[in-house]
C-alpha cells in the first residue's frame, strides 16, 4: 500500500497502469464512475485520454449538489427569505439555480444566509441565537448523512426548538440499479465512490453486481486510484467476472463504519426521492424518522407543496445519467457558464459540467 499523497499522483505509476490496461483490453467496454470527485480527477489529469479507445468512461449522478431537485432549492429560497431565519448551507449550494433565483441572490438581497463547514456549526448558531430560526440545508449522499444525523440528534438532546434541517439526502445503490434497469443503459462496469463506501461498506453492492452481472470496483480519487480501479474493472470484464472489488482498501472495509451507519438509521429512514433531471427513484433517499419530525424544516415552514421547473435549455438529466457529455450540451460555455449557470452541474465543485468547463473549455479557448 502506498503511504503518501504524491505516490498516488506519480506519473510513472499512472503510465505503467495505462500500459497494463492497453495490454489486457481486447474489446469495447463502457465504465461509469459514480462520484463527481472522480470525474474531476479524470478530467483534470486527462485520465480518459490515457486509456485505449476501446474504453469509454461516462460520468454518473454522483454529485449531491447536482441531483438536488429544483423544488428543494425553491423551498430553501422560500425559507431563507423569511424574517428571523438564519439559513445555513455548504458554499456550493448558494449558486445552484432554482426556478427563478438562487440562495446567493437571496443573501445579496439582505437575508441571513451563512456558509458553514459542518452541520454542527449550524447547531452552534442555533444555541447562540435563540430568537432566530436556524435551518441547515442537509444535502449529500451517505457520506454526509452521519454528520447531519448527529446534528439533529444533538439538537433533540438539547431540545433546541429553533433548529431544523431541510433534508435532501440521496443514496447511491438505488441510483445504480435505476441506471442498469434503463432500456438505454450502456454501462458495463462501475467505479463506486470510495468515500460513500467508507461509511456504508460495499455489502449492499454485492446483490447488484450479481443480479445485473456488472463488476463494481470501490475506487479512490487520485490518478493512481482511478487507473487501478479501471484496470481492476477491465480485468473482470475481460474474464467475464461480475463481483465487487475494493481498490480503496486504505479507507474502505466491507462493513463500512458501523457507528456511522447506526447514527444514520437512528435519525433517518429510507424513502422515495426525486433527483434533479432524472425523476423519482424508489427508496433512494433519506427523511427524518417520525420521532425527529419536529426538526423537519419543510413541515415547520409549510413549504412541502412547493414545486419547481427546470430550465428548458439544461440537459443536466442526460449528463447525470451518462447519456451525454457536458460538451454535447448546446448551452455549454455559451448561455451556461459558472457565472451564469443554467443547471447545478455547472456550479458544483463535483459537477461534470464544471470539470469540463474548468479543465477543457477554458484551456481550449484561452488563446482565442
Amino acid at each position: 500500500m502506498l503511504k503518501y499523497l504524491d505516490e498516488y499522483r506519480d506519473a510513472d505509476a499512472v503510465k505503467k497502469l495505462s500500459e497494463h490496461i492497453r495490454k489486457i483490453t481486447t474489446r469495447d467496454w463502457t465504465i461509469m464512475e459514480i462520484c463527481g470527485g472522480q470525474t474531476h480527477s479524470i478530467i483534470k489529469y486527462g485520465i480518459d485520454e490515457l486509456l485505449p479507445q476501446k474504453i469509454s468512461l461516462i460520468h454518473g449522478p454522483g454529485c449531491p449538489v447536482c441531483v438536488t431537485p429544483v423544488e428543494l432549492i425553491d423551498k430553501a429560497i422560500t425559507i431563507a427569505s423569511q424574517k428571523d431565519v438564519i439559513f445555513c448551507s455548504f458554499g456550493d449550494m448558494l449558486r445552484v439555480p432554482g426556478s427563478k433565483s438562487d440562495l446567493f441572490t437571496v443573501k445579496a438581497n439582505g437575508s441571513d444566509v451563512r456558509t458553514v463547514y459542518s452541520p454542527m456549526d449550524a447547531v452552534k448558531i442555533a444555541r447562540a441565537n435563540p430568537s432566530k430560526q436556524v435551518v441547515f440545508f442537509a444535502i449529500g449522499f451517505e457520506t454526509t448523512a452521519p454528520g447531519n444525523a448527529m446534528a439533529v440528534y444533538q439538537a433533540a438532546k438539547e431540545n433546541l426548538k429553533n433548529f431544523s434541517v431541510l433534508v435532501a439526502h440521496v443514496l447511491v445503490p438505488p441510483a445504480i440499479k435505476a441506471i442498469l434497469s434503463s432500456p438505454q443503459n450502456r454501462v458495463q462496469g462501475f467505479l463506486a465512490a470510495g468515500h460513500v463506501c467508507t461509511v456504508m461498506g460495499w455489502e449492499e453492492y454485492e446483490p447488484i453486481a450479481e443480479h445485473f452481472r456488472v463488476p463494481i470496483v470501490v475506487t479512490g480519487f487520485e490518478p493512481v486510484d482511478i487507473m487501478q480501479g479501471i484496470a481492476m474493472c477491465i480485468e473482470q470484464l475481460e474474464k467475464g467476472i461480475a463481483k465487487v472489488d475494493n481498490q480503496y482498501s486504505r479507507s474502505v472495509r466491507r462493513e463500512g463504519n458501523p457507528h456511522a451507519r447506526e447514527m444514520i438509521y437512528r435519525v433517518f429512514e429510507v424513502v422515495d426521492r426525486k433527483w434533479r433531471g432524472i425523476g423519482t427513484i424508489p427508496k433512494s433517499g433519506l427523511a427524518l424518522k417520525k420521532e425527529f419530525r419536529n426538526f423537519d424544516a419543510e413541515i415547520r415552514f409549510g413549504v412541502s407543496a412547493i414545486t419547481g421547473s427546470e430550465s428548458n435549455e439544461c440537459i443536466a438529466g442526460q449528463i447525470l445519467q451518462g447519456a451525454k457529455r457536458p460538451s454535447e450540451c448546446p448551452a455549454f460555455g455559451k448561455s451556461c457558464t459558472p457565472e451564469h449557470p443554467l443547471g447545478a452541474p455547472m456550479v458544483s465543485a463535483e459537477g461534470a459540467c464544471s470539470a469540463y468547463y474548468r479543465y477543457r473549455f477554458l484551456t481550449a479557448n484561452k488563446d482565442k
